[in-house]
């Protein structure tokens, strides 16, 4: 037959076909959300994600040392924090003694070889529980303060990176957090520290199970 095109040739031994693949996972290739709360020796399952849990500090460097071994390099760190530690203007986010930023810097000193993400947004810190400041009274009572809101962000991703994030990860939802979060980062003596954003999360089938797993 006249057939030009055979592209059962690139299929017919394995080592072919592992050299001409297109897209190969490893291990590395992957970010793995980790959950803290606070306390010592607690774990505690989120019952939207079976088998995921919520560590205390403690515990989590355990779980990111059993990780490494695996050959997962990469961590995205999240806060589940007590009503107790929220306000309306997520002061909690860029205090350097509080449970998010501590846990930061452990992972770091403990595991200097782990690449650090972490979250930029006000939800895990908010009494109103969104991801921006809420106006509390007049004609826009209670619509977002977007412009408002990116000065807290900001000063949470430089505490972040203070702490020893390798990446910071605006999941905010904010018009131009971005490049005013890489002003400061850069103001700040940060310009090593990268950004990934990402906006598109009320998208996922993670959306929900992410708000369960950070009580907000």
């Amino acid at each position: 037959m006249n057939i030009i095109r055979r592209p059962r040739r690139n299929r017919q031994s394995a080592a072919i076909r592992d050299m001409v693949q297109e897209t190969r996972l490893h291990p590395s290739d992957f970010i793995f959300p980790v959950f803290v709360l606070e306390g010592s020796q607690v774990r505690s399952e989120v019952s939207s994600m079976p088998g995921i849990y919520r560590y205390s500090s403690d515990l989590l460097l355990d779980e990111i040392g059993r990780c490494l071994d695996l050959g997962i390099t990469t961590f995205d760190v999240f806060p589940n924090l007590p009503e107790s530690k929220k306000d309306r203007y997520a002061t909690e986010s860029h205090n350097p003694d509080g449970l998010y930023l501590q846990t930061v810097r452990a992972i770091k000193h403990k595991y200097p070889e782990a690449m650090v993400m972490t979250d930029v947004a006000m939800d895990p810190y908010s009494s109103d529980g969104h991801d921006g400041l809420v106006e509390e009274s007049g004609p826009a009572s209670g619509q977002i303060l977007n412009d408002e809101t990116l000065e807290i962000l900001g000063r949470m991703a430089v505490a972040q990176a203070q702490a020893g994030a390798d990446i910071v990860g605006p999941s905010d939802m904010m018009d131009g957090r971005v490049g005013h979060i890489r002003r400061e980062l850069d103001k700040a003596g940060f310009q090593q520290v990268a950004i990934m954003s990402y906006c598109a999360k009320y998208a996922s089938a993670f959306y929900g199970p992410f708000r369960d797993a950070l009580n907000s």
